[in-house]
């Protein structure tokens, strides 16, 4: 009997060792790419808006859940906040790709740098972004939204416009690359 105890005693010993390690194994990585210590909205607005991510190797996704962040040796995952939802939207006038999951290292839009005038209103007339915007070093602009919403982005500049319906939905894009402007 006693030597069961000290059994489970050790497994849990070792459970609660490897879990603490996962923790540390996390903060190694944020840590060694200068975002340690940052909110889940911190990394991803600072890794879209540069290429750096991309230069040291640094890859993530954005889900309606999660940012997935894979450095080739060690991965991590970060918790989307409960009650927002990153949408990255890529206007084009001539190339485009399909995207559904926002890849913060690999997607790259058409349009670098460029100022856009953006309106996204819900589908109750709700203005939740009226602003002017500038492309990152990837050719996306990103918005953080309410979950669980529909409504339509207008984005503009001297090239054109576009009107995309959108939604921000457990099964939708966090990746809008359908703005062709026109």
């Amino acid at each position: 009997m006693r030597s069961a105890v000290l059994s489970v005693s050790a497994a849990v010993l070792l459970l609660v060792a490897g879990c603490a390690g996962g923790s540390s194994g996390q903060d190694d990585l944020l840590r060694a790419h200068g975002l340690e210590g940052a909110s889940t909205q911190e990394v991803v607005e600072q890794l879209d808006r540069t290429h750096e991510d991309r230069e040291a190797g640094l890859a993530g996704s954005v889900t309606y859940d999660e940012v997935v962040l894979d450095d080739g040796t060690s991965e991590t995952v970060l918790p989307m906040p409960e009650d927002r939802f990153y949408l990255a939207v890529a206007p084009w006038t001539t190339t485009t790709h399909e995207c559904f999951h926002h890849s913060l290292s690999g997607c790259q839009g058409e349009l670098v740098g460029e100022d856009f005038d953006v309106r996204i209103a819900d589908d109750s007339g709700a203005v939740l972004v009226d602003d002017t915007v500038t492309s990152y070093e990837n050719g996306f602009v990103g918005f953080w939204l309410p979950k669980d919403i529909t409504g339509t982005l207008e984005i503009s500049s001297e090239r054109g416009r576009a009107v995309e319906e959108f939604s921000t939905a457990r099964e939708d894009p966090t990746c809008l690359t359908t703005a062709q402007l026109t």
